[in-house]
């Protein structure tokens, strides 16, 4: 074997490696969390490494308004309950959407797959990445029942600029507790998670308050995860 074939073989087994450690590590943070409060984020690390602060209160689930549950659901995943961490139908009809458009733009997430993506990756779209969500992703529904996810994924989503979780959102924009949200506060919360940085300085657009009508009339229809 010549040096170059030497090297290019090394380097695969440190990619190899580094692969693996990562996915320990991953799963030894998930056993740690499954319990005790998440206090930072991959997301919430970068924006630190980027100069920028970062405001986050964990809330445990029975301190988050039944309205914020039932508006994410509605909005996020309708099929949250029914899955394994994957909704396919929502896979497909975004992989038909990038492929007419030639761009990632669609991604079909689901709130476990998004909550994989804020605690460990990058906002950076790619077929890469989006395997290696794929396998956080059953790691987190393997490790955690489904209310600890949902509890978790309110409790690091982005609400603004360094403004992460539902209770530092509800503080910030609304100067109350997340348990204390009504339907239109938290239909108005959960409808800018799409463009939270954007939404922070312009909360009376028309497509966030379009997006705010459309999840409270949805709301009734949200079924809760129960305790496991």
């Amino acid at each position: 074997m010549t040096s170059f074939g030497r090297f290019i073989k090394r380097l695969l087994w440190a990619l190899l490696l580094l692969v693996v450690a990562f996915h320990v590590l991953a799963a030894g943070l998930l056993l740690v969390w499954k319990t005790q409060p998440i206090n930072n984020s991959m997301f919430m690390l970068t924006h630190r490494l980027t100069g920028g602060s970062v405001t986050q209160t964990w809330v445990e689930y029975d301190e988050i308004a039944k309205s914020a549950k039932q508006a994410a659901i509605v909005s996020e995943d309708s099929t949250f309950n029914q899955h394994s961490g994957f909704d396919f139908n929502g896979i497909e009809a975004a992989m038909k959407k990038n492929e007419a458009t030639g761009k990632m733009s669609a991604g079909g997430s689901t709130i476990t797959q998004q909550l994989a993506k804020n605690l460990f990756l990058t906002s950076h779209r790619s077929y890469v990445r989006k395997g290696e969500e794929a396998v956080v992703t059953l790691m987190i529904e393997t490790l955690w029942d489904k209310q600890r996810i949902l509890t978790a994924y309110l409790n690091v989503a982005e609400f603004g600029d360094g403004i992460y979780g539902i209770e530092a959102a509800a503080q910030h924009y609304f100067d109350k507790p997340a348990a204390k949200l009504n339907r239109d506060e938290s239909a108005l919360l959960i409808g800018m998670l799409t463009n939270p940085k954007y939404y922070e300085d312009n909360r009376s657009d028309r497509s966030l308050r379009n997006k705010q009508r459309i999840i409270k009339k949805r709301m009734k229809n949200a079924v809760l995860p129960q305790a496991a």
